[in-house]
């Protein structure tokens, strides 16, 4: 979502917010611990300052005054500089501050303005040393706020207590929130035991990043307890943390009975070839998973193999990557084979960026994905050759599709549209290119496709043809002609 500069707008002239709102008035508001002057805000026990209360005394009065003079106001309270783009942007479905250098009073005083606020579904927060009592403002405004769907808060090195005051309100969250970011926090074993025993029964939150963290094995062993029991996650990022092997397994063991993750992202860590095998056994039962990463564990040809195993069985993967994991041509063959060998496959995309291969494991794969068109592998290049001359696009694609329109007398939407069965501007990433492949219209290879879908794919799994629409294709570069010869 786009941030506008527009003004919010206010409830009440600001005549009437200044009579409501004087510094003097001791039925204030609201009402928060740190309502002193900054001088004796410093001096504070560090207990105290861990302390938030975002209770409202007057409810009526509350509701009743602007946003902008409620954030002024709380400010005040706190002892901090009022954000300028907090005070633009309040009235905006999203609100990115990032890298504002909030702090926690910062935090807190955008805390107390949200209690009321029905207008930011999404709020960013990462990179501001929010700490403790940041978060804690964040979560008790969350009690309060049934509006707010997305928070960030990554990067604010929120550790084991922060971890601990994020768990406890998962734990009894009535909230609206479904999408939470906490990565870069310094979360160890103990906060994914804290976390985890929070999730295992919270069902509201679907998206969940926990990437950049200090998660080892007993972490992996906490988070498959999990997921065997949770039934809410449906994305869910561990991107870079320290999984090795025992922490591997654990996490592929809870995904066997797992039934709402689709979206599970591990790349960076250490599975290796036995954790390769635990998720290809993880695989050959789950029914749920649609993307799995992968990419650099550390899995060589033999953990290929054993993923191998379980893609012949499994009915709903599409996405595979495997990027910067030590593989030769041998787990490459391995990998289109398993489709070949599995009618039911719905696989769409693997990703071995960083293999080279033959022209005969080229031919076969050609063949593949004469059984299954919306098949796509991305590959390094052929042996032997650069990467620029392995493969050949030929023709423009969309020049190729602009020929054909012209002289069918229809604009290029309303032929991307007939491929559509729905008629719809927007259309899977899979179900697209299955039908440009099948289409006996335009002769049109699968490199020229994938093209095609780096120009329409929104990166959400879909292609949407409505950019179309407002550009001018006639503006498409020809190639040149030395071009056309070198080619």
């Amino acid at each position: 979502m786009d941030d506008d500069d527009n003004e919010p707008v206010e409830s009440e002239t600001k005549d009437e917010a200044e009579a409501e709102l004087t510094p003097q008035d001791s039925d204030v508001t609201l009402y928060c611990e740190a309502e002193v002057l900054p001088s004796v805000e410093k001096e504070k026990s560090a207990r105290e300052d861990s302390e938030t209360d975002l209770e409202i005394e007057d409810t009526e009065k509350f509701f009743n005054i602007g946003q902008k003079e409620l954030y002024l106001e709380a400010c005040k309270l706190v002892g901090v500089v009022p954000a300028s783009y907090f005070i633009r942007n309040m009235e905006e479905s999203c609100v990115n501050l990032n890298h504002h250098g909030l702090g926690p009073m910062g935090t807190k005083a955008i805390a107390i303005t949200l209690v009321s606020n029905t207008t930011v579904l999404k709020l960013e927060l990462g990179d501001n040393c929010i700490q403790e009592e940041g978060i804690m403002s964040l979560m008790e405004m969350l009690h309060e706020n049934y509006y707010l769907q997305e928070l960030n808060v990554s990067d604010n090195n929120l550790g084991l207590e922060g971890a601990r005051i994020i768990s406890n309100f998962l734990q009894e969250n009535n909230s609206s929130l479904w999408k939470l970011k906490l990565s870069g926090n310094s979360f160890k074993e103990e906060c994914a035991a804290l976390l985890c025993q929070a999730l295992s029964s919270n069902y509201r939150i679907r998206s969940l990043n926990l990437s950049h963290n200090e998660f080892s094995d007993i972490g992996g062993e906490h988070l498959g307890q999990m997921l065997a029991l949770n039934v809410g996650l449906q994305s869910l990022n561990l991107s870079w943390n320290h999984f090795n092997i025992r922490g591997a397994v654990a996490l592929c063991n809870g995904l066997r009975s797992n039934v709402t993750l689709k979206k599970l992202d591990v790349s960076m860590n250490g599975f290796g070839n036995e954790g390769a095998l635990a998720l290809g056994d993880a695989l050959r039962l789950n029914s749920c998973l649609v993307y799995v990463d992968v990419s650099r564990n550390g899995i060589t040809n033999e953990g290929a193999s054993k993923i191998s195993k379980g893609l012949e069985n499994n009915e709903c993967l599409q996405v595979l990557k495997l990027f910067l994991n030590p593989l030769s041509l041998e787990g490459a063959y391995s990998l289109i084979m398993a489709i070949k060998r599995n009618p039911k496959s719905r696989m769409e995309d693997i990703d071995i960026s960083n293999v080279l291969v033959s022209e005969q494991f080229v031919k076969v794969l050609d063949g593949v994905c004469a059984i299954h068109p919306q098949l796509d592998v991305v590959y390094k290049g052929l042996q032997g050759l650069s990467a620029k001359k392995s493969i050949s696009l030929g023709t423009n694609p969309m020049r190729l599709i602009q020929s054909y329109t012209e002289q069918k007398k229809i604009s290029v939407v309303e032929f991307f549209r007939s491929l559509n069965p729905t008629g719809l501007m927007s259309m899977p990433v899979g179900d697209f290119r299955k039908a440009m492949i099948q289409q006996s219209n335009i002769p049109i290879n699968r490199y020229q496709v994938r093209e095609l879908i780096k120009k329409l794919d929104e990166k959400k799994g879909m292609v949407n043809f409505s950019s179309l629409e407002k550009e001018d294709l006639s503006k498409t570069v020809e190639p040149k002609p030395e071009e056309l010869q070198s080619t």
